[in-house]
């Protein structure tokens, strides 16, 4: 095993901060502020060597989401499987170290790319709130804000 690779049950460990449910704010810049407008839930299953996340939107224009995170075999991170309903399905490249969230996108998966996405969210000294945003990058160099997304611990 590479030097900077840690053991997968110490890796699968890091993802326990995201186990609960959670209320989301997403902000997007043309919107007027509205509060929490959907939820999330992320569980572990399959004997804890995988974790999902269900989330529903209040807002039509938020899809409603599933995604399958499992240990990335190659890299000390994650894979994320996203399908939401829209029936767009994406992969993302996840880590989660130091109370530091990051996922991205940047090469083609079920799908062409046409953009690249990142978030980056960061986890609360109490591990009971996340602020993060996502930024997209439709040419090689300029990533812009793309919205903001606020997680809050509902139990």
């Amino acid at each position: 095993m590479p030097p900077n690779q840690r053991n997968s049950d110490e890796l699968l460990a890091t993802l326990k901060v995201l186990i609960d449910e959670w209320s989301v704010d997403a902000q997007y810049p043309d919107a007027a502020p509205s509060g929490p407008n959907g939820s999330t839930v992320f569980e572990w299953t399959l004997d804890g060597k995988f974790v999902t996340q269900r989330g529903t939107f209040d807002r039509p224009d938020a899809p409603d989401v599933f995604a399958l995170i499992g240990l990335n075999a190659t890299e000390d991170g994650f894979i994320q499987h996203y399908f939401d309903s829209r029936g767009v399905l994406r992969v993302y490249d996840m880590t989660l170290d130091e109370n530091v969230w990051r996922l991205r996108r940047e090469a083609p998966d079920f799908t062409p790319l046409e953009f690249a996405q990142r978030f980056t969210g960061f986890i609360s000294d109490d591990g009971l709130a996340v602020d993060g945003a996502w930024e997209i990058r439709r040419d090689n160099s300029t990533w812009n804000h793309d919205f903001v997304v606020r997680y809050r611990k509902v139990s």
